[in-house]
């Protein structure tokens, strides 16, 4: 079987036709992985040596492709390679199991996206970071990814869903379901966590339901002891019209630096317009001391990815989960 070797010196195995995402995994490795479906670029990476493409990997751009990025987990090793990536079983990221769970609350946050709150049975617990992810399987078997909306240890587990149109579990969530129904939940998954903040400063650029994350992320870091806490956090959240921001921000945590943004404005708009990535450059901050947390939409990903790690970011210092719908 092929030989991969990251930059620590650390290697694993691979099978024939396992992505190296699944083998790292196999092997007890952690890299960092959000769609696990060639979307989202977030197990971007570069590789000396041969391998065969599993997947389109429609999360790198043109040019990215052209630089010789791949995917991990759009790619299987076709012969012993070096792979140029972030080992992060440091973070000791929690086991996915699968939990039965029934609905407790439904709350309709705006016209298309519902508020979810889910009880687990007496005596069960799902142990998680803030800014991961979960499967809900819903009837029929039909299974989506949505990112936990509260902090570990929060009342019940949380999510913030987005309709879609013609979305099959969409039309579950805003037509159908009802408290007391049993889904089934895995979980978690993803790498889109907090690294070490002390005396970092944080900037967090959400759009849309991209907010559930920071959201427990910002929870999360509020139970911090003061020396553990980042030295600022700011926040900008993007949508097109007022309505779109449909959370109220203002209780999480009064450290926080709240920017709203809309691309869609109306006259009234008192606020800052365009997109979330610009609104924060606008700022000349010094970003030799930031991290970014990137969550939303796979445009202003790549925007956002490109326009700071142009204007001096560390690539490393930029962490991101692009959600990618599914119908």
């Amino acid at each position: 079987m092929p030989k991969v070797t990251l930059p620590s010196g650390l290697y694993f195995s691979s099978e024939p036709g396992q992505s190296l995402l699944d083998a790292a995994e196999a092997s007890g490795m952690t890299l960092p992985y959000s769609c696990r479906s060639g979307r989202c670029s977030t197990c971007k990476c570069k590789v000396t040596g041969a391998t065969d493409v599993l997947l389109d990997e429609t999360g790198l751009s043109a040019e990215e492709k052209a630089d010789g990025w791949v995917l991990a987990c759009a790619r299987s090793a076709e012969t012993d390679l070096t792979l140029d990536i972030q080992d992060l079983s440091g973070l000791n990221l929690p086991e996915p199991k699968m939990i039965p769970a029934k609905i407790d609350t439904l709350e309709l946050l705006s016209h298309d996206v519902i508020g979810v709150r889910l009880r687990l049975p007496p005596g069960r617990t799902m142990e998680f970071m803030a800014g991961q992810y979960a499967d809900v399987i819903g009837p029929g078997g039909v299974r989506r990814s949505y990112s936990f909306a509260a902090a570990p240890k929060a009342d019940g587990i949380q999510f913030q869903i987005r309709c879609v149109d013609g979305g099959v579990m969409s039309a579950y969530w805003f037509g159908e379901a009802k408290v007391d129904d049993l889904l089934r939940i895995y979980g978690p998954k993803g790498t889109f966590v907090l690294r070490h903040t002390p005396n970092s400063d944080v900037v967090f650029l959400a759009t849309g339901t991209g907010i559930a994350p920071v959201k427990s992320m910002i929870e999360w870091i509020a139970t911090l002891s003061e020396d553990q806490q980042p030295r600022s956090i700011q926040l900008f959240w993007g949508g097109r019209t007022e309505e779109d921001l449909y959370w109220n921000l203002g209780s999480l945590f009064d450290r926080i630096r709240y920017v709203p943004v809309l691309s869609r404005a109306d006259v009234d708009w008192q606020g800052e317009r365009g997109y979330v990535q610009d609104a924060f450059l606008a700022t000349n901050a010094d970003l030799n001391s930031m991290q970014v947390y990137a969550c939303g939409s796979e445009e202003m990903i790549h925007s956002a990815r490109q326009a700071l790690t142009s204007k001096g970011l560390a690539s490393e210092a930029f962490f991101s989960d692009a959600f990618v719908s599914s119908s």
